[in-house]
């Protein structure tokens, strides 16, 4: 006999601007929660141990790595995913400047890079290409090369 004991906790929080209310295991880590119970598809899991960057979301501004965030964890805090950032009417500057400069290749890392991107214009409007560097550390590209990433970062900076 299998007994599926799984506790639900209920949390709001603000997603990409607006405040949410929704239920969730106690053991789901945020990127699930984004993924598989909001749809929210472009957090990416790569490597699932906070190594990769993939999964790179904006916790109150700050850049973290969801699959290491228990969802209940953001409580009455403020979520920002790449979902946020703009709409296929409107681009945000690091999306067209991604664009523009070939940044983007297989896509996979970029929706965690672009949020390490915008907190690091956030709080530096004209990061050197070192402090750009150092923004991005935390992110694991296997096509680009990185130089067009940087390139971009750096024109919206400008």
């Amino acid at each position: 006999m299998s007994v599926n004991i799984e506790k639900l906790m209920e949390i709001k929080f603000t997603l990409n601007g607006k405040m949410i209310e929704v239920e969730t295991p106690a053991h789901w880590t945020l990127l699930r929660l984004l993924r598989e119970k909001l749809g929210l598809t472009g957090t990416k899991e790569g490597c699932g141990i906070g190594e990769c960057g993939a999964c790179t979301v904006l916790l109150d501004n700050i850049p973290v790595n969801s699959c290491l965030i228990l969802a209940p964890k953001v409580e009455g805090r403020s979520v920002e995913t790449v979902e946020g950032l703009g709409s296929k009417d409107a681009l945000h500057p690091l999306q067209k400047s991604f664009v523009d400069h070939g940044a983007v290749q297989c896509g996979f890392c970029t929706p965690g890079i672009m949020m390490s991107s915008k907190a690091l214009l956030e709080r530096n409007a004209h990061p050197t290409q070192d402090e750009i560097k150092e923004a991005i550390s935390g992110h694991l590209c296997r096509c680009t090369g990185y130089q067009q990433i940087i390139e971009a970062i750096e024109a919206v900076g400008k």
